[in-house]
């Protein structure tokens, strides 16, 4: 079940809603995760057991932890278990196609169906046992309390990634003013529109420049790139906004995912910007326990490369996303060895500008549904200068809506927001922007009447 589906808009959060409000103490914990595995099962039941499997395995792994000699052990064990279980529906196939390639072998597929949302609710999982091994009082007092914060229906599907510590502070403090709920439904007014009225606008250009093969020219394979760039950001940030402004509404605070990525002036940057949460996850998990930036220059690099080639292949189980987190990789890397000089205006107008294209370039890659089919974009974008008649024909079929929500989307890449707010009156920029929320809700229902949207783009991973 989607966030901008009738059935979720209507029906489901209104009555989840409404019973958080009437059930108090720890009454609200049982229904909100009631709430959280009908919300699940709603979109794919067959996942329950390994939402179920990882919530009770991170609960007794964190329970034993401060009570066994062998911390470390029990530690090593139980996110063994989790990597298995992801490693075991999602890749399992992937490399037995890559071992099928590499050795001639013949060995049949699984053809196992991915859980919605295992890569989100197993890293959860994975960071609530560190913390606890990290401090013995970090860990949940009850076993509800872990399989709520494992199946909290705003981030179960598709994230942010949160962190138990900060969860766990909306059951001890619940309250939901009215200003904070009118807050709440604003936030994710704004993502709803994001997804509505650009992304899914940008996706028709996306769809018809990746799907156009030997008829692809320049023109049109850079208007599909720079479309994708724009339609997976406001997918995306779309999302979270709804998550945020969703968790509010129930009185949990979320971590912010995206802090206007495309204004960077480096690939580092730009990860300080993008993605905050799985970031952060892949910083203070994976780099630096590495070693970090600790043991000289040459070992950042490699640390950097690694910890980006895991992350594109967290993305997904194919070699665009392998090729994806490599290129994200190598070029943190040589920022790191290579460091850019930003301070002059040119520098860093010159930085942006690379930023945006290694930027878009790698999403060309991301959105290829092979290898084959993102070399054919690439080559277009910086060989095809015949223009063809199905690009044409592609580009005449764009309707001045579409014009629109592109240049929406570029304008709304920029910190607009923040620079209205320092300028203008704070009381009537509040009423203002309630007013526009509900106009922009408006906007977005008749863009749903009108037609089927696409499913949230991280949800399939």
């Amino acid at each position: 079940m989607a966030f901008h589906s009738a059935p979720f808009l209507f029906f489901f959060f209104p009555a989840a809603w409404l019973l958080s409000l009437l059930v108090s103490g720890r009454g609200r914990s049982y229904v909100l995760i009631a709430v959280s595995l009908a919300f699940y099962a709603c979109g794919q039941w067959q996942g329950l057991p390994c939402l179920l499997l990882s919530a009770v395995v991170s609960w007794a792994a964190g329970f034993f932890m401060p009570r066994v000699r062998r911390r470390k052990a029990l530690l090593a064990a139980s996110l063994t278990f989790h990597l298995l279980l992801l490693g075991t529906f999602k890749y399992l196939d992937f490399f037995t196609g890559a071992l099928n390639q590499l050795l001639g072998t013949e060995l049949p597929a699984a053809g196992l169906l991915l859980p919605v949302g295992i890569s989100f609710f197993t890293f959860k999982s994975m960071s609530y046992l560190v913390d606890v091994y990290r401090d013995e009082n970090a860990g949940a007092r009850r076993f509800s309390d872990v399989l709520l914060y494992v199946s909290f229906f705003p981030q179960v599907t598709s994230g942010p990634i949160s962190r138990f510590g900060q969860f766990i502070r909306g059951l001890d403090s619940p309250r939901v003013t009215a200003q904070g709920a009118a807050r709440g439904l604003r936030r994710f007014t704004v993502g709803f529109a994001k997804k509505a009225l650009i992304s899914e606008m940008a996706a028709t250009v996306v769809n018809a420049a990746f799907t156009l093969g030997d008829g692809l020219d320049a023109r049109m394979a850079w208007l599909g790139a720079v479309a994708y760039t724009l339609q997976i950001y406001f997918d995306f940030s779309g999302y979270s906004d709804m998550a945020i402004g969703l968790g509010s509404l129930f009185g949990f605070e979320t971590p912010e995912n995206f802090d206007y990525p495309y204004i960077s002036a480096s690939i580092t940057e730009f990860w300080r910007r993008w993605h905050l949460s799985l970031s952060l996850w892949f910083r203070d998990y994976l780099y630096i326990p590495l070693g970090g930036g600790r043991r000289g220059r040459g070992r950042k690099c490699l640390n950097k490369a690694l910890v980006f080639l895991l992350c594109g292949l967290w993305h997904g189980a194919s070699w665009t996303f392998v090729l994806w987190g490599a290129w994200h990789g190598l070029l943190s890397a040589l920022e790191s060895a290579l460091p850019m000089k930003k301070e002059t205006p040119l520098g860093r107008c010159l930085g942006h500008v690379y930023t945006l294209l290694a930027v878009c370039l790698g999403f060309v890659v991301f959105r290829a549904a092979t290898v084959e089919e993102a070399f054919t974009v690439l080559r277009a974008m910086f060989t095809g200068f015949t223009l063809t008649s199905a690009s044409t024909l592609a580009l005449a079929r764009i309707s001045p809506a579409v014009w629109c929500a592109l240049a929406a989307g570029i304008a709304g890449s920029l910190p607009l927001g923040p620079w209205l707010k320092r300028r203008l009156d704070g009381k009537w920029l509040e009423f203002s922007s309630f007013a526009g929320a509900a106009a922009l809700f408006a906007l977005c229902l008749l863009a749903a009447a009108g037609s089927s949207f696409q499913p949230f783009i991280y949800a399939q991973f």
